[in-house]
């Protein structure tokens, strides 16, 4: 009897143990190029268990002003519709549609001049279902490539879920030498309010990569086409997604994937904890401020082969 009790002990240990990392990653996957790379390459890595792909608007002043935003015309631009739609593209042609891919908000919380009104939608309804069910003691780890509105949403409507989730965020510029923070970013100005919530949230576990620590990687337009093959339908979406909407630009800054790439391979991204910026709740934070770029642009065309 004992022996039976000691190797079911070990089993379920074992089980527990062996059990994926539980990821979720928000996107504003219309608004550039980039995302499209990272989305990609988290979908395609095996160590982690994606639970679920949300949709994340990209609202901006500039959308009010000019015709044109990316290759889109702007009359009538929904964005986070736009993101929805990509997302199910990309989860489509990788057979994947059976991750959990929500529509996010549609703007930013509060109004133009602050407050935290949230902006309910079936993605941050999903993300408080899920880190509902991540056991005590563990944490649901949320990558976020643009306006952080569906994570302040979640956490306003469902506070208790705070203990259960990490965020990565992509976004602000952070000086390693002074540690002074500047919020003057798109992904930031998109929801600022967002972003001031997150960061006056005590306890909240909170990982920032910085526009200087993703900086460094950077894609050719004429290596990337090269390397990829029109006839793998993902990589033609990759590929076309450069000719559609940046043909002009002979190199692109892969900033989404920067972060997705620091956060699968640890090795290649140097971390240091901070104090949050001088108008908010001082307390620490998590912040990138070095990657290997080369390592991380190998991993993701090795990743993106197999």
């Amino acid at each position: 009897m004992k022996k039976l009790l000691l190797f079911l002990f070990t089993m379920i240990h074992l089980t527990s143990f062996s059990q994926k990392q539980k990821v979720w990653l928000d996107a504003d996957t219309g608004n550039e190029m980039d995302d499209l790379f990272a989305i990609v390459r988290l979908v395609k890595e095996s160590s982690i268990d994606l639970i679920g792909l949300s949709s994340a608007h990209f609202n901006n002043a500039d959308l009010n002003v000019f015709e044109k935003w990316n290759g889109y015309t702007t009359n009538g631009l929904n964005t986070v519709a736009e993101s929805q739609r990509l997302n199910e593209q990309i989860l489509y042609v990788l057979s994947r549609l059976d991750i959990p891919h929500p529509l996010g908000c549609d703007r930013q919380i509060g109004r133009a001049w602050g407050q935290q009104d949230a902006r309910p939608s079936a993605a941050s309804e999903a993300i408080i279902a899920a880190a509902k069910n991540i056991p005590d003691g563990q944490k649901l780890h949320i990558l976020t490539l643009g306006a952080l509105s569906n994570i302040a949403t979640a956490l306003i409507q469902s506070p208790e879920i705070l203990p259960k989730i990490k965020v990565y965020a992509l976004g602000a510029k952070w000086d390693p030498k002074t540690r002074v923070w500047n919020k003057s970013e798109f992904n930031i100005r998109n929801d600022l309010n967002a972003f001031d919530y997150l960061l006056n949230l005590e306890n909240f576990d909170f990982t920032v990569m910085p526009l200087e620590a993703a900086f460094p990687l950077q894609f050719q337009r004429e290596e990337t086409y090269a390397r990829l093959n029109d006839d793998i339908e993902i990589e033609k979406i990759l590929a076309d997604r450069w000719r559609e909407h940046n043909p002009q630009d002979t190199m692109r800054v892969m900033w989404d994937l920067a972060l997705v790439e620091a956060y699968l391979n640890p090795h290649l991204a140097k971390i240091k904890v901070t104090n949050t910026p001088r108008e908010n709740t001082k307390r620490k934070i998590n912040v990138y401020t070095k990657i290997d770029e080369r390592a991380m642009a190998e991993d993701f065309w090795t990743n993106l082969k197999q």
